[in-house]
């Protein structure tokens, strides 16, 4: 009789804790809506219709970070800003050409940026910004330099 009540017990107790409402599974559509508002806010387009050129990075967090953490425009020169560009555009190009060594996850598409073009000071800042965010997110080194703020 002892172990009938404490089976009992035991039963009610389990169907007890175990009573609980079904928690909602959240759907593809409202992933996919999330992703999408996500994607759209970290989207950072930069063009000039006289130069017809554009650049859309597409990158989580980026525009977080440029907005938070990068130093503001103005702080570097325009010629450190190209010429630092052009070495890591440089570096950029030559891993995309080497998915074998390097993770063509990462570095997908070519940037064609020449050194004789003037593309303005935002363009040469939020370029220059995306390459140290790259680098300090994904733990990669462009052109032996270390990331700095």
């Amino acid at each position: 009789m002892k172990k009938v009540i404490y089976i009992l017990v035991l039963l009610v107790s389990v169907f007890v804790f175990n009573c609980n409402t079904v928690k909602p599974i959240a759907s593809e559509k409202n992933k996919s809506e999330k992703e999408l508002a996500e994607a759209v806010s970290d989207t950072v387009t930069i063009a000039n219709d006289e130069l017809e050129y554009e650049i859309i990075i597409i990158e989580p967090g980026f525009n977080t970070w440029l907005l938070t953490t990068a130093r503001p425009e103005g702080f570097y020169s325009q010629q450190y800003l190209q010429n630092r560009n052009f070495i890591y555009v440089t570096e950029w190009n030559q891993r995309v050409l080497q998915p074998q060594r390097f993770d063509p996850n990462l570095y997908e598409l070519q940037i064609d940026y020449q050194s004789g073009i003037d593309y303005g000071y935002e363009v040469n800042y939020k370029l220059y910004n995306y390459f140290i965010y790259f680098q300090l997110t994904y733990n990669q080194r462009l052109a032996g330099f270390v990331p700095r703020i």
